[in-house]
């Protein structure tokens, strides 16, 4: 089975078939298919948003043309976008790593690892719309380019880091319990306008660009090398990838943060004086998307042609699909400005209006997040290869819906810590020491596991509407800094399905064990 089809069971991982699907019949049926699951996603998000306007709201959106059109718009996005990635990223990740791997190139493949990292972070659209949510928040102090290319370093580093893992054979623990424990001490010194922030942003980096292209990176150089297993081996770049924003946002903050000046707000959209100029916004901002993709573009040209000196396999699937990849994200990021941005923000300021009980807010973030994340396809995708992997003993369903009741549970924890004012990392610390002691009791093949879904859980559509509550409660809640308080709820939704992750693997183990002398005894 190709590498890229372990991870993203619905995309086809098999050269012949992604050529193939170039043809514009093809290529439109392909399209209508991603159309209808990436509705399927969507749906639970719209069934959650419906039911809320109606009963508890109870009044129509302000803009519902503009809202319905920023969804098609996302949806539309979201399926040229995964299409592209299909075509060309997915492929080339894939190809790449057994290459390198085959070839012994370990050096060039630290080289390869790190710019496809640090590119596709850098166009990931859930760190998109959390870049540009705090970009408004902070007055400017935290610009949406730098926080992208801070957190993309930071991954691109870190990558290397678990990828040399990989290539000796460490236990993943030894990486990860030190690099939390550094976390938790910049939590301390760091800014509080940029902690829950760093932890938000660590959560959102490992999305539909870079999980994907990751674990096909991390399983196919695990399966080449000799003595490398899989499913211990091979899942864990998520983790380092999800740990690195929040050691690389804090060390910025304390060495180069300045708070912007109380009062000073960033507009995200063009006001109205501004609509004539929308056209050539837009072209412009297309222009900003292609120049995002010609990093990963020309890491990939170079490591073919110059590195391992062979022609491209499929130079027409490449091209097709990085224009693809742009269209989309293009078209994903105007649909979040128009669409999901708003309605987040209305959700908010309706369920935060007098006569709203406080319990709905904290059904609507449950639902929302679980939802959400049982439709989750790089979840439902890890799901199924841990359950096999594991022999059944991780089964694949109960995994989805721990992990999304940990997500659900995980929001309403950081909403109510938001009402109640408390430092977020007063409740962060003792989550991640909890989840550093469990990392050394866990069965050691669930621990990788347990990391990558808090990697995984956040979905392009959930991180919109869960940052715009998280703000609009700080925002509406007396004494609340929408900077300091607002940001966060990402990472509780990241932390609670590693403990439950683990947990369920350390009760699954044990009841193993309880049931083996039973079956012993009457033999």
């Amino acid at each position: 089975m190709p590498v890229a089809s372990l991870f993203v069971h619905r995309f086809p991982a098999d050269k012949q078939a992604i050529k193939a699907s170039m043809g514009l019949g093809s290529l439109l049926r392909v399209i209508r298919e991603l159309l209808h699951e990436a509705a399927r996603d969507l749906a639970p998000t719209l069934i959650v948003v419906v039911v809320f306007q109606a009963f508890f709201i109870q009044r129509m959106p302000d803009s519902p043309v503009a809202l319905i059109g920023g969804f098609a718009v996302v949806l539309l996005g979201l399926a040229l976008f995964v299409k592209g990635l299909d075509a060309a990223i997915f492929p080339a990740g894939e190809t790449m790593a057994f290459d390198f791997a085959r070839r012994g190139s370990f050096v060039w493949l630290v080289f390869f690892a790190f710019f496809v990292s640090f590119a596709s972070v850098a166009a990931e659209p859930a760190l998109m719309a959390v870049a540009y949510k705090a970009e408004a928040v902070s007055g400017g102090s935290m610009g949406a380019l730098t926080l992208r290319m801070v957190a993309a370093l930071g991954v691109g580093i870190a990558v290397v880091v678990g990828v040399w893992r990989i290539v000796l054979g460490h236990s993943i623990g030894n990486y990860l319990i030190p690099g939390y424990l550094i976390v938790i001490v910049l939590t301390v010194f760091s800014p509080p306008q940029l902690v829950g922030l760093a932890f938000d942003s660590g959560g959102v980096v490992a999305s539909t660009v870079t999980a994907p292209l990751l674990t096909a990176l991390g399983v196919g150089l695990a399966t080449s090398i000799r003595g490398r297993n899989p499913l211990l081996d091979g899942f864990g770049l998520i983790a380092f990838g999800a740990l690195a924003p929040m050691i690389i946002i804090q060390l910025y903050g304390i060495l180069f943060f300045v708070p912007a000046t109380a009062g000073t707000s960033v507009l995200m959209m063009p006001s109205d004086d501004q609509h004539q100029y929308a056209a050539l916004e837009m072209l412009i901002d297309f222009g900003v998307m292609v120049r995002n993709l010609l990093p990963i573009i020309a890491v990939v040209l170079f490591s073919s042609f110059v590195i391992l000196r062979r022609p491209l396999a499929d130079p027409r699937g490449l091209a097709v699909g990085m224009v693809l990849v742009a269209v989309g994200l293009f078209m994903f990021d105007e649909g979040l400005q128009v669409g999901l941005f708003p309605l987040g923000d209305e959700m908010t300021n309706g369920l935060m209006r007098d006569g709203v009980p406080m319990w709905a807010v904290y059904l609507y973030g449950f639902l929302i997040g679980f939802a959400t994340t049982m439709a989750e396809p790089a979840l439902i995708a890890l799901s199924i290869k841990a359950d096999d992997v594991s022999l059944g003993q991780l089964k694949g369903f109960w995994l989805r819906f721990l992990v999304s009741v940990g997500v659900g549970i995980g929001i309403v924890i950081g909403c109510a810590r938001i009402i109640d004012g408390t430092n977020i990392a007063y409740w962060l610390i003792p989550g991640y020491l909890l989840v550093l002691a469990m990392t050394k009791l866990a069965p050691d093949f669930i621990v990788p596991i347990a990391y990558d879904c808090g990697g995984v859980t956040t979905s392009t559509v959930t991180v919109p509407l869960v940052t715009a509550l998280g703000v609009g409660l700080a925002e509406r809640t007396p004494g609340r800094d929408p900077m300091i308080d607002g940001f966060g709820l990402i990472a509780f939704a990241s932390l609670l399905p590693m403990i439950i992750v683990m947990s369920y693997g350390m009760l699954a183990t044990w009841l193993l064990r309880a049931r083996k002398p039973v079956k012993e005894s009457t033999r």
